[in-house]
């Protein structure tokens, strides 16, 4: 019998979330687990969000609305702070997971940027991500004896019409006013030799030029360290990309994991981290077997004296899942083409990006 179409729909309906989410969601969904971990790890910040805000004054909106808001962002791809108003407002299982009752309207958009802008939404990020790491170690579904390590490129958002001569710049460092005809002006820059220690970008002045074999772009330096036995995220690191500082950014990250007492037994990395041999005196020196790929081209290099040990071909295996790490960030996450400016903005992001990788893992790990 064919069901006919209601054009007015009843007066009065009664219900909650838990009606309308909690007892329709499939038990065995994903977002249940991951919603439990959230919720535990961001019911332990209590404390430390309470030092970041002071005693008096307008209330706010609650920190873990924001944080788990950006999450769902990572989660479910969302493009935009706008679009993830409207998520806020007519969707209601992102209600459910956020927190947000039904009787409460979505907060603007606008209220993330200036929590960016005063630096508290990096502040938040960075502890939900390490307190996190502090529940995996104690469920002891991280390892940090065998770990891996590497960095990628993120684009920024700021493009090669916006660099600008260094020497064009004023006592402020601000760039000259914009040409007449617009801010995005034609500017015809082939034939003119650029880079970053004659040219800045006006736009994002922390990017700098770097490549990866396809053409130099505008770009920030993502650095992470992964565990090799459930591949979860260790640490992170954000910088200026130069032709050094994917070492730099190792030792400094395997500096930190030993200075906490970790101990980590080998690192291994592709082969741009054996040139040079510095990094794998530093982690010799740290008690660390560099586990580094090296070149054909290199018979002399330090790292050819582990080539041999018992698990280097193990380290060598793992070391390539990390590139998952980098597909998650880039494609799921979308900071292929990052939305924010400056190294801390970014920071901020990778920390959310991170985080929802690491709680996608755990709420994988504990299902099986």
């Amino acid at each position: 019998m064919r069901g006919k179409d209601k054009g007015q729909e009843g007066l009065f309906a009664i219900g909650d979330l838990r009606t309308l989410v909690e007892r329709r969601l499939p038990a065995r969904h994903p977002l249940r687990a991951i919603k439990v971990h959230t919720d535990s790890v961001l019911k332990s910040l209590n404390p430390e969000f309470d030092k970041l805000y002071p005693k008096r004054g307008r209330e706010s909106i609650p920190p873990e609305w924001m944080l788990r808001a950006l999450l769902w962002q990572a989660l479910f791809s969302v493009r935009s702070e706008r679009q993830l108003e409207m998520s806020l407002r007519f969707d209601l299982l992102c209600r459910w997971f956020v927190g947000l009752p039904l009787h409460e309207d979505a907060w603007n958009h606008s209220v993330f940027s200036q929590a960016r802008s005063s630096f508290l939404l990096q502040s938040l990020a960075q502890l939900f991500f390490e307190q996190h790491l502090t529940f995996l170690r104690a469920e002891n579904l991280m390892s940090s004896e065998h770990l891996s390590v590497d960095g990628t490129l993120l684009a920024a958002w700021a493009s090669h019409k916006s660099l600008v001569k260094k020497d064009d710049l004023d006592s402020d460092g601000n760039p000259p006013p914009a040409a007449p005809g617009a801010r995005n002006g034609w500017v015809d820059f082939k034939g003119e030799k650029r880079s970053n220690a004659t040219h800045v970008s006006a736009t994002d002045p922390e990017a700098k030029l770097a490549s990866k074999g396809v053409g130099a772009k505008l770009s920030h330096e993502l650095n992470i360290v992964t565990e090799n036995r459930n591949h979860l995220v260790v640490n992170f690191t954000v910088n200026p990309p130069t032709g050094t500082s994917e070492r730099e950014a190792a030792r400094s990250l395997i500096a930190e994991e030993v200075a906490k007492g970790r101990r980590p037994r080998s690192v291994g990395a592709d082969r741009k981290y054996s040139d040079g041999d510095t990094l794998v005196e530093q982690l010799v020196d740290m008690g660390v077997e560099p586990h580094f790929a090296v070149r054909d081209n290199r018979p002399n290099a330090a790292g050819r004296l582990f080539l041999n040990e018992s698990g280097y071909s193990i380290s060598q295996r793992c070391r390539m899942r990390i590139e998952e790490v980098f597909a998650y960030v880039k494609v799921i996450v979308g900071m292929a083409k990052l939305k924010v400016r400056g190294t801390l903005r970014v920071f901020g992001a990778a920390a959310i990006a991170l985080s929802a990788y690491n709680l996608t893992r755990h709420a994988s790990l504990t299902a099986r």
